[in-house]
C-alpha cells in the first residue's frame, strides 16, 4: 500500500488546479455569497479540538445565519443535545468551516475563518426565532469564502426525489440508540426523542 505524506506526493496524481479555480476565492463576501446565504437553510460545520476533527449539521429557515458585514457572519446556536462539541473545540481552536447548501442548487458555498462564542443579548436578539433567542452564536471571520461546483451533488443526485430512500429502510433513532446503550428501551427512547423534536427545537 502506498500512504502520500507530502504535497508533492499528491501532486504527483493530481492535475494543478487552473487559474480560475485559484483565483476564484475570495478573502470577503460579496453578492453572490451573502445572497446563497440568505438562501440557505443547512450547513455542515467543521471545527476541530484535543480529539480531531468533527463535524455537525446547522439548520433553520432560510437566511438563519446572519450577515454582518463583508467579513462577518453570526451562526446561532439553536438547542441540541448539549454536548456542546463545537462550541467546546472553538474556544481552544478557533479555525473553522461551513458548508452552505441550498436545496434545488448542486453549487455549494465554502466559507473558511476563525470563530469565537458570543452571547451578546443585543447580538443574538436578531437571530430570534419561535420567539427564542439563541443562547449563543458563533461569531466567523472570515478568511476565504468560494462556491464549490456541482460535481458532488450531481454524482450524489441528492435533490432528486426519486431517490429519496424509504423510510423504513432504515431504523428509528430510538431503535438505533436502544441497540447501542445497553438497558434502554425503544419506546421509552422514542417518546424522548419525539418530546425533544415537539418542545425542544429553540
Amino acid at each position: 500500500m502506498t500512504v502520500l505524506t507530502t504535497e508533492a506526493d499528491l501532486r504527483g496524481c493530481y492535475d494543478m488546479p487552473n487559474d480560475t479555480v485559484q483565483r476564484k476565492i475570495l478573502s470577503r463576501l460579496d453578492k453572490h455569497a451573502k445572497a446563497f446565504i440568505a438562501l440557505s437553510p443547512f450547513l455542515a460545520l467543521s471545527t476541530s479540538g484535543p480529539d480531531g476533527a468533527d463535524c455537525s449539521p446547522r439548520g433553520d429557515a432560510p437566511g438563519f445565519v446572519h450577515v454582518e458585514n463583508d467579513s462577518t457572519l453570526l451562526l446561532p446556536d439553536r438547542r441540541g443535545n448539549n454536548l456542546i462539541d463545537s462550541l467546546r473545540n472553538v474556544v481552544q481552536h478557533p479555525q473553522v468551516g461551513l458548508l452552505f447548501l441550498v436545496p434545488g442548487i448542486n453549487e455549494t458555498l465554502r466559507v473558511n475563518g476563525t470563530a469565537k462564542v458570543i452571547t451578546d443579548p443585543q447580538r443574538l436578539a436578531p437571530m430570534t426565532a419561535q420567539g427564542k433567542a439563541p443562547g449563543s452564536a458563533l461569531e466567523i471571520t472570515v478568511r476565504e469564502v468560494f462556491f464549490h461546483c456541482a460535481k458532488a451533488m450531481m454524482r450524489s443526485d441528492l435533490w432528486n426525489p426519486d431517490k429519496h430512500v424509504p423510510r423504513s429502510s432504515f431504523p428509528t433513532l430510538g431503535r438505533v440508540i436502544a441497540d447501542q446503550v445497553a438497558g434502554l428501551e425503544v419506546k421509552a427512547v422514542e417518546a424522548v426523542i419525539e418530546e425533544g423534536y415537539r418542545t425542544r427545537l429553540y
